[in-house]
């Protein structure tokens, strides 16, 4: 294995491009603040849209842009309840149906027991 690594470079830690010829992007600088109270700057293109939140480096919340429109709020599904699933699959006759049924067994076990 020592016949294949390569020797006097480090892969991946240096750049061998030089920065000749090359100017830096134009940037815009946005500012967000947490709940808490942080304000966290944020660079970016200056042709890049800003996002409405960003995630506060000080405690992880969600930090809103300073000045910038309310973020939408995320659509929320109803949390789906047992009943719900039920009636998925049958209607209330059907249930009222098995219900009657079961009723009918536990009482026959009531007094076959006494």
């Amino acid at each position: 294995m020592g016949e294949r690594s390569l020797r006097g470079s480090r892969l991946g830690s240096v750049s061998y491009e030089t920065e000749r010829n090359t100017a830096p992007i134009e940037r815009q600088y946005a500012e967000y603040r947490c709940p808490q109270g942080h304000l966290v700057t944020v660079p970016f293109a200056d042709d890049a849209e800003l996002p409405d939140t960003w995630e506060c480096k000080y405690d992880g919340s969600a930090a809103k842009l300073v000045g910038g429109a309310e973020p939408a709020p995320k659509k929320v599904k109803p949390p789906r309840t047992h009943w719900d699933m039920l009636l998925e699959r049958r209607s209330v006759d059907d249930l009222e149906e098995v219900l009657a049924e079961r009723l009918e067994v536990l009482r026959g076990r009531r007094t076959r027991a006494s």
